[in-house]
């Protein structure tokens, strides 16, 4: 098998044609996708019952993908399945080839009319899982809820799990990362340690999802998928100086294109139904190709990867799934911004418009994912506000330099930084919980990481029986926790200084009261987590919960519950 385990990390060898994967992507009621990365070119046939796919691999700067379609599947099924490439069986592994085993990869379509239980977090740094790793990173949650699943056999599983961000680190690399860096080039010149080119970027995420445990998480439960600002750069697109000035280096170009490029890849991809796939500029070059040989993608994605980075308006990467009686809406919060000063957004006008139409009722539950917080700590929120008014030049052309690097030193780009965005996305919102949108939910709840701490919060505002409470839960991070003095100052900031002092700045600034205020329900904590958000009849509950070492195993966390909140209906 291609992994191996020596203490301190898992380290990948060649010895089989399956170098990532498989990872269940996108699943409905009938049809699976599952993703793999291959040695060379080849055909992918995965085997589940009495049913056979295949698919051609296609190719991007020397790496080489397959994604199977798997169709005409039964509602509510739990199908083991099983890939070989070339007719080489390549998964599952043989038994304790990384000295454990796991229970069958499976196909597992959704039934119908059974309530959503989903995973969700953000945040996740590939390192190793032993005493070393773990003291430096914290426990991996998600592994910890990889453990739970393989080996108790009582436990309830997420119907699929919601990666909010920060899937990868482009700009924080490990030292395994750096030591695939340093084989390649100088790290004394730019950009150092952090990631340069496409490869480095398909090796990042060989890191990511290699660990056998994880591996094999990624192929039992489904995933969705969105970027956040460290798959790409810290701050990446926060304002138009930013842009500006990060345009300006050597090796920007290419990092964007590869970033974007992979992205579609090892992300996007998988997140699109076969329909939406089948609409998809590139993936019609992939189901047109004659299969005769392999197919070159490379200049395909490349070119799209550039053309977005220049026009964010040329190519959508949200989406929207429609699980049972709930909608999930994930919104790209990082590619799609408007920059200039005078029309700053989180979100283009044709983002906006697709939003508007996909916030609607006549569901239970409207989810709705996106990396950034919609709703900060209030406090924090007016410190944002008025970061962005006084960086306009509300107070002057050298208080807006400060405001710049105010927002770039401390992070204050989110929903509430781009105002005008805010605002609306803000009035929809109102409109689907008042039933201007169809029937109102029981909620309508954001879903979000990034900001390296987990909480709940809820809008206050007058309700009338029947309508929607509005809701804000983050999980951040799955492994990346803050330094213990940075928690310490991340609380005092946002729950404590900024409470009193933020609503009086953004008044000096003349920036506009939010349309409704909120408070927190639950939080802050700053363990690695994983949240588990679940459908039930006496409300909305979320789950957070975190891997705990015991004697000295670390091999073995324990999954453990940090707090739950049971959002109940009007």
């Amino acid at each position: 098998m291609q992994t191996a385990v020596r203490p301190g990390r898992t380290v990948c060898v060649t010895t089989s044609p399956l170098v990532l994967g498989p990872l269940i992507r996108y699943v409905d009621q009938t049809s699976a996708s599952l993703w793999v990365e291959t040695a060379g070119a080849a055909r992918v046939t995965v085997r589940a019952g009495a049913h056979t796919w295949s698919a051609h691999t296609f190719r991007v700067h020397d790496h080489h993908y397959a994604l199977v379609e798997a169709d005409g599947l039964e509602p509510g099924t739990i199908t083991p399945y099983s890939v070989a490439i070339d007719d080489t069986p390549v998964w599952p592994p043989p038994a304790g080839a990384d000295g454990a085993e796991y229970p069958d990869s499976v196909i597992a379509t959704l039934k119908p009319g059974k309530p959503l239980r989903m995973a969700f977090g953000s945040c996740r740094t590939s390192t190793s899982h032993d005493e070393v790793g773990n003291k430096s990173h914290g426990v991996d949650a998600l592994r910890s809820l990889a453990l739970t699943m393989a080996t108790d056999r009582s436990a309830r599983w997420p119907d699929l799990v919601l990666f909010l961000g920060d899937q990868v680190y482009a700009d924080e690399t490990t030292e395994e990362m750096q030591e695939f860096i340093r084989q390649r080039r100088d790290v004394e010149e730019p950009p150092g340690t952090e990631l340069k080119d496409y490869a480095e970027y398909a090796h990042l995420y060989k890191l990511a999802w290699s660990d056998p445990l994880n591996r094999w998480l990624l192929s039992t439960l489904p995933s969705l998928m969105i970027f956040d600002d460290h798959d790409i750069r810290d701050d990446w697109n926060t304002s138009l100086a930013w842009k500006r000035e990060i345009e300006q280096t050597s090796w920007w170009h290419e990092r964007i294109v590869s970033g974007l490029g992979s992205y579609w890849v090892y992300q996007h991809l998988g997140n699109l139904s076969p329909d939406e796939r089948a609409k998809d500029e590139l993936w019609q070059c992939v189901v047109g190709h004659d299969g005769t040989d392999e197919l070159d993608l490379t200049a395909a994605v490349d070119g799209l990867a550039d053309r977005v980075n220049s026009d964010p308006a040329c190519y959508r990467w949200s989406y929207v799934r429609d699980l049972a009686d709930v909608r999930l809406v994930v919104v790209d919060s990082r590619a799609a911004r408007v920059l200039e000063e005078d029309r700053r957004s989180m979100l283009d006008d044709a983002e906006m418009r697709w939003l508007d139409e996909q916030l609607r009722g006549d569901v239970k539950h409207l989810l709705i994912g996106t990396s950034l917080p919609f709703l900060l700590p209030l406090g924090l929120h007016h410190l944002e506000a008025w970061d962005e008014a006084v960086a306009r030049g509300a107070w002057g052309r050298r208080s807006a330099k400060l405001g710049e690097r105010l927002r770039r030193t401390v992070d204050l780009e989110h929903w509430a930084a781009f105002e005008d965005g805010f605002g609306k996305v803000a009035d929809m919102a109102v409109e689907v919980a008042d039933g201007k949108r169809g029937k109102a939910p029981q909620t309508v709840t954001f879903l979000s990481g990034d900001v390296h701490h987990s909480y709940i919060s809820e809008v206050r505002r007058d309700h009338w029986a029947g309508s929607s409470r509005i809701v804000q839960a983050v999980c951040s991070p799955i492994r990346n926790p803050l330094p213990r003095k940075m928690r310490f100052a991340t609380a005092a900031l946002a729950y404590a200084v900024a409470g009193p002092i933020g609503e009086l700045v953004a008044r000096s600034a003349k920036v506009p009261s939010p349309p409704f205020g909120w408070r927190n329900l639950a939080g802050p904590w700053f363990d690695n987590s994983i949240a588990i958000l679940e459908d039930r009849s006496d409300g909305l509950v979320v789950r957070w919960h975190t891997g705990t070492v015991h004697d000295g195993d670390h091999g073995h966390p324990s999954l453990n519950t940090i707090a739950e909140v049971v959002i109940e209906p009007r």
